[in-house]
């Protein structure tokens, strides 16, 4: 059974969540906070956090720093629910580390659909047996790890997915609406621009390594050998 903890202060918004996820078959655990929800965090290790932008004391995009800083909880996949639609809020969530981000009002049916597509998205792959290199970047499928240059960096579930979608293609380009597809699980109409922030994160942690992965302006990206 897979554990979803929901970080939420409106206590009916949590409630019902809880409620319509438990007839799905998860379990839930409830947070009022961002406090409470790192210590939740720590303590039961998740596979997903419904984390709320505007928290009491902490913001969510505090919160989700601190849970991608942690090695213990760096690779649990978060969605953010928030009551704004800016794209500036978007944007924020993701380069914070966010995997997906669900505007309230949202419907039951919606949440549970973005749910699953990133807990799909979380799962491992078949196993491989090999480890893919590319110029300094070795990337091993089947223990989820990419290094640059024989050092270990941490990267997000959506991040680890888009670097091996992009070095499964080694040379081709890809559209963003293709990476949505390939990377994401649904398609995310009209918001590209979610992949252009995964890229530029992407990239930020590669060092110059992330050089590799060329921008084919107008369409998408492409990763190609030194």
């Amino acid at each position: 059974m897979q554990t979803v903890l929901i970080i939420e202060d409106e206590k009916d918004l949590a409630e019902l969540v809880s409620f319509n996820l438990e007839k799905e078959g998860y379990r839930t655990i409830a947070a009022p906070d961002g406090i409470s929800g790192l210590d939740e965090a720590q303590r039961q290790v998740p596979d997903l956090i419904l984390l709320d932008l505007m928290l009491p004391g902490m913001m969510g995009t505090e919160v989700c720093k601190i849970l991608k800083k942690s090695e213990k909880t760096a690779k649990i996949p978060v969605i953010m629910l928030t009551a704004r639609g800016e794209e500036i809020d978007r944007v924020v969530g993701f380069e914070v580390g966010a995997d997906d981000y669900v505007v309230k009002p949202f419907s039951t049916r919606e949440l549970l659909l973005r749910i699953k597509a990133v807990l799909r998205r979380s799962l491992p792959d078949e196993p491989s047996g090999k480890t893919m290199r590319i110029g300094p970047i070795a990337i091993d499928p089947d223990r989820h790890t990419v290094a640059v240059a024989g050092e270990e960096i941490v990267l997000t579930t959506t991040e680890f997915k888009l670097l091996l979608n992009l070095a499964e293609r080694l040379g081709r380009v890809q559209s963003r609406d293709l990476l949505l597809k390939n990377v994401w699980g649904y398609n995310y109409v009209g918001d590209t621009r979610t992949v252009d922030t995964h890229i530029t994160r992407l990239r930020t942690k590669l060092g110059p390594a992330g050089d590799l992965i060329k921008t084919v302006r107008g369409f998408g990206y492409k990763m190609e050998e030194p």
